[in-house]
């Protein structure tokens, strides 16, 4: 039986003073083997987070399926409002559990982080930034890298093929990468050549580099809008994130990119003495106000968009064609065959 009128039917939500939501999907589903040291580097990640991130920042944890001791350490942080938002699952896989975070929200920038992520002072500021000089960013990655300068950037480099704003500069920061590449275990993932120059792209004095990560990226709260697939079937891996969060970019017509210097680390699953050191470092940044980037709506073509994807990966990306290519951006010959 219902007695009365609920006060809330046809009212409006209040506006919110977040633009900026953080999701941080987490799996720790115990203490032992692989994940022995991932309760102590959730922490790092969390605690970097929540110091270098202003008070315009929503955080949302979703706990994808972990053990009891991560579930008590993440109601108390729910309970002292370090966090805002916090969703238990079991596993459900690490796509589905991002995608939960998504779900019920608007905000003009989303972040989308694993939970081994060092953040660094700046990385809003400067991640801001690229979406304010290029109106056309449509997902921003505060750690440049190399590896990623083809994928899914056909509108970008096709865009600027013949722009001087786009050629090849050294490496802002080289330690960063090899930082990385320690991280991943796999010290050999950057052979000498892409150590030592990034394609960037120059506007305004401020350069950005073409292309970009998805451990740890900030995209446009738009891309979600039209997301027509809402499940994935793995747990891990496959080709979810391409889908989901990369692919998209780039089908609106925005481009993918990462800050010329680098504004965080990748922790991986063991402890290293650095990270604690780093910490300690850190500047107390939550307090700084910052405004939100303003973006500039793509009005582009989805036909166009389609057309360069398809003379980026049909012929450009052609052997021969790709080292002629990167010669004209400023590479030598030996350079571009290595790269």
């Amino acid at each position: 039986m219902r007695i009365g009128f609920n006060p809330n039917k046809d009212k409006e939500l209040p506006i919110s003073d977040f633009f900026h939501q953080v999701i941080i999907p987490v799996y720790i589903p115990n203490q032992e083997g692989y994940f022995k040291h991932s309760f102590v580097i959730l922490k790092y990640c969390l605690d970097t987070l929540f110091k270098t991130s202003h008070k315009k920042t929503y955080f949302s944890v979703i706990n994808n399926g972990s053990c009891k001791e991560i579930v008590d350490y993440l109601n108390d942080l729910l309970e002292e409002e370090k966090i805002h938002e916090l969703v238990h699952t079991n596993n459900i896989g690490k796509l589905n559990a991002i995608l939960k975070g998504v779900s019920g929200h608007k905000f003009q920038i989303v972040t989308i982080t694993d939970a081994d992520v060092l953040f660094l002072n700046n990385w809003q500021k400067k991640t801001y930034e690229i979406f304010e000089v290029y109106p056309k960013a449509g997902a921003v990655c505060p750690t440049p890298s190399s590896k990623v300068l083809k994928q899914n950037t056909s509108n970008i480099i096709v865009e600027n093929m013949f722009s001087k704003k786009m050629k090849f500069t050294p490496t802002f920061n080289r330690d960063a990468l090899l930082n990385f590449a320690k991280s991943i275990g796999n010290p050999n993932f950057y052979n000498e050549y892409q150590l030592s120059s990034n394609l960037t792209i120059s506007n305004k004095n401020t350069k950005a580099v073409v292309g970009a990560g998805h451990f740890v990226t900030t995209y446009r709260g738009s891309i979600f809008n039209k997301l027509q697939d809402r499940f994935s079937n793995f747990s891990l891996g496959g080709d979810t994130e391409n889908v989901f969060l990369d692919a998209p970019v780039a089908d609106m017509g925005y481009w993918r990119l990462s800050t010329e210097d680098n504004y965080a680390y990748h922790m991986g699953n063991v402890f290293e003495p650095w990270m604690k050191e780093c910490i300690l470092s850190l500047k107390d940044d939550s307090y700084i106000e910052q405004v939100c980037p303003k973006l500039k709506t793509n009005n582009s073509i989805k036909l166009f968009n389609s057309l360069k994807k398809i003379f980026f990966l049909k012929i450009l990306c052609r052997k021969p064609i790709w080292n002629l290519f990167l010669q004209y951006k400023g590479l030598s010959k030996k350079e571009a065959k290595n790269y």
